[in-house]
């Protein structure tokens, strides 16, 4: 079994639990269920840098990154940073990460917020509207084209941006359909965490227009954003490289003054 089946599986008992606990009904009555989204697309779109920042404790690969920073000032951090957007993740066992993480980031700051998880239920995108995300994340190496057509859909019905990640052409090739907003390419390796650039620059050809490129993984210098510009890429999500340091917003926004230049 490799990290992503046993994530998975472990995945699966977790949502069974939660939804045995808070009711759909109790989700779609949260305060934040009604709120207004707003787009991490059109945001890119219109960025000349894009970056999206992450906030994340920890992570198989690398288990702890930093367990001290507090998300509501990350979360702020990057706001001020100037950041198009920041991820979340909302993973418990495997990245030290919560629901509740996703509501103390809503409440301080108003950036797009992706809730970053394992989606393999439904149920999971009505908890990302109710904890204030405005983006989710559909991994194409877990979810079958059915599945990624079931949720996208469900989540354009919710009003939530969708980022569908990819490691390969085929992955690529089954993902592919117009209830997604972005395509992601993850540049790292899940079965070995090796990870190269040239997995975005290689699929970046694939991918229509009519989606904003995004670039994960591996991304820790300006030199390698320029460079992906090149191929098209509008979005560069950049998790550890801020994490790792003691001010995860400043560091941002030092990055962000650097690629302005």
């Amino acid at each position: 079994m490799n990290i992503l089946d046993k994530i998975v599986a472990d995945k699966r008992v977790e949502v069974d639990l939660r939804k045995s606990l808070i009711p759909i009904k109790q989700l779609e009555q949260s305060v934040l269920f009604e709120r207004e989204t707003i787009s991490l697309a059109n945001k890119l779109r219109q960025s000349q840098t894009g970056i999206i920042a992450e906030h994340k404790r920890r992570s198989p690969s690398k288990s702890v990154i930093n367990q001290s920073l507090n998300i509501f000032d990350v979360a702020k951090g990057y706001e001020d940073a100037g950041v198009c957007g920041m991820s979340v993740l909302t993973d418990g066992k495997y990245f030290g990460g919560s629901l509740d993480d996703l509501l103390t980031a809503r409440a301080s700051c108003n950036l797009p917020l992706l809730r970053k998880e394992f989606i393999i239920d439904e149920y999971q995108l009505l908890e990302a509207k109710a904890y204030g995300a405005d983006v989710i994340l559909l991994i194409a190496a877990i979810l079958s084209r059915e599945e990624i057509k079931q949720f996208s859909e469900f989540a354009k019905s919710l009003k939530l941006d969708v980022l569908l990640e990819v490691h390969n052409e085929e992955e690529l090739h089954k993902s592919i359909m117009p209830s997604l907003d972005m395509l992601g390419v993850n540049n790292r390796n899940l079965k070995t965490f090796d990870v190269s650039l040239e997995t975005s620059k290689t699929l970046s050809k694939l991918i229509p227009n009519d989606f904003v490129k995004v670039s994960e993984s591996g991304i820790s210098n300006i030199a390698s954003i320029k460079d992906l510009q090149h191929y098209g890429f509008q979005g560069f999500l950049i998790g550890e490289n801020f994490m790792k340091t003691d001010n995860a917003g400043e560091s941002a926004k030092q990055f962000i003054k650097e690629l302005n230049k």
